[in-house]
């Protein structure tokens, strides 16, 4: 990369942090939380507060054959607001990450596909927290009854994707995993 005379990013650097110790602050299925002893990019030492989910997060982009995708509302806690986005989830990091994103996808809009493509890898919100996204692209799709998980209570909007990327673009749907996909698909 460095080499490129077309990169105007410099080259990747060695971490300044340097972990003393670190212990667990909170547990539980979906989440870990935990406290570093650190010794800060700067030189002083410090504390970082990190969170580590469980499991992978997961996004899709179901198009149909006529422009169309999905949109999925919901209220959410973390927020206090309601919120429109891709079919996302969470999947096992264990397991083949299509399949657990078709399992989203299947959950959420009642939408399989045949055609699956890799669209984006994602770090959510990496100032606290490790967690990593994988967005794709579905295709090819095949309607089916929704299969929501019971904590949930969703709508599913079906709309033409050029009128999604444009709720994107002006701040209706701020969910950064939908707004990434979308965007990234409108080139």
């Amino acid at each position: 990369m460095a080499d490129d005379p077309k990169c105007w990013l410099p080259p990747p650097q060695p971490s300044p942090w340097q972990k003393l110790a670190t212990r667990e602050i909170y547990r539980n299925p979906w989440i870990d939380v935990r406290e570093d002893q650190v010794v800060q990019a700067g030189g002083e030492p410090g504390i970082y507060g990190v969170v580590e989910p469980a499991g992978l997060a997961l996004g899709v982009v179901p198009i149909d054959t006529e422009g169309f995708t999905w949109l999925v509302g919901q209220f959410r806690y973390t927020l206090g607001c309601y919120s429109w986005e891709i079919p996302e989830g969470g999947g096992d990091p264990a397991r083949d990450p299509i399949q657990e994103a078709a399992r989203e996808l299947r959950e959420e809009t009642g939408l399989t596909a045949a055609d699956w493509r890799h669209l984006m890898t994602l770090h959510t919100s990496n100032c606290f927290t490790s967690e990593r996204a994988e967005i794709y692209v579905a295709t090819d799709l095949t309607p089916g009854p929704p299969d929501p998980d019971p904590t949930e209570r969703l709508q599913v909007c079906r709309l033409p994707l050029t009128a999604a990327q444009d709720l994107a673009r002006q701040g209706v749907i701020t969910d950064a995993m939908s707004v990434a996909a979308l965007l990234k698909l409108a080139g």
